[in-house]
């Protein structure tokens, strides 16, 4: 089954992440992708604090696409864009800063390479290594989770995580449209809607605080609500 997959696009959608980025991309650089050839693309959502210079030297490196966004639009559009440009046979999305560590890549990828899974979620609640944070924020993950389980007929324990990984045919004609953090619950309720085999590991979480530059808030949480049912049964 691995003979298939020869190309693994690692997309990055970037916004303010000057004090991380680089570091990030010389793991991501430096990750084990299970013999898979690298594809890096980058996406730039008008970042306004210095990550844009970061960027355009990192894309000089062999493998890396870059590109930009005239204004910010939010992590959903970045990742759609990512997704237009990308060339391989399985599709990582991989956040800027460094919650989550490339070091988890072959766990994330096995599944799907060894035939049994289409799609793999990480999880920050499956038992590996996470940093102990604001009780609300997980209280608010759980929650969305499960309404997400209820309503798209799944055992998921992390709906919100950022690593998601695919192979390319969950993604074609997928008609994505959330802009913002959205994305995470549409992307959950269309591959539900489309019966593609769902597989969870666990992934080491570094989570940051508002303080440290987290950006995703209550709003998105609310939104996030409306668009599970949205995507499920109206989209």
């Amino acid at each position: 089954m691995a003979d298939e997959f020869k190309r693994l696009s690692i997309l990055i959608p970037v916004f303010n992440e000057v004090a991380t980025v680089e570091q990030l991309f010389e793991r991501v650089h430096k990750a084990d992708s299970c013999g898979l050839e690298k594809e890096i693309i980058l996406v730039d959502d008008a970042s306004t604090d210095g990550t844009g210079a970061i960027l355009k030297k990192l894309a000089q490196n062999d493998g890396v696409k870059l590109f930009s966004h005239p204004y910010n639009r939010g992590k959903g559009a970045a990742i759609h864009t990512a997704i237009k440009h990308a060339t391989g046979d399985i599709l990582l999305i991989q956040d800027a800063d460094l919650e989550y560590d490339p070091n988890d890549f072959p766990a994330l990828l096995h599944p799907i390479l060894d035939g049994r899974a289409d799609v793999v979620y990480g999880s920050r609640f499956l038992g590996s290594t996470h940093r102990v944070l604001l009780f609300w924020h997980f209280a608010a993950n759980k929650f969305l989770t499960l309404l997400c389980n209820m309503v798209c007929n799944l055992n998921l324990s992390d709906m919100e995580v950022g690593y998601k990984v695919f192979c390319r045919k969950c993604v074609e004609g997928l008609n994505l449209n959330s802009e913002r953090f959205g994305i995470e619950p549409e992307l959950t309720a269309k591959l539900a809607r489309r019966r593609f085999r769902i597989y969870e590991t666990a992934v080491s979480y570094s989570g940051r605080d508002y303080t440290e530059g987290k950006k995703i808030g209550w709003k998105d949480g609310v939104a996030a609500l409306w668009f599970i049912f949205r995507y499920r049964f109206f989209d």
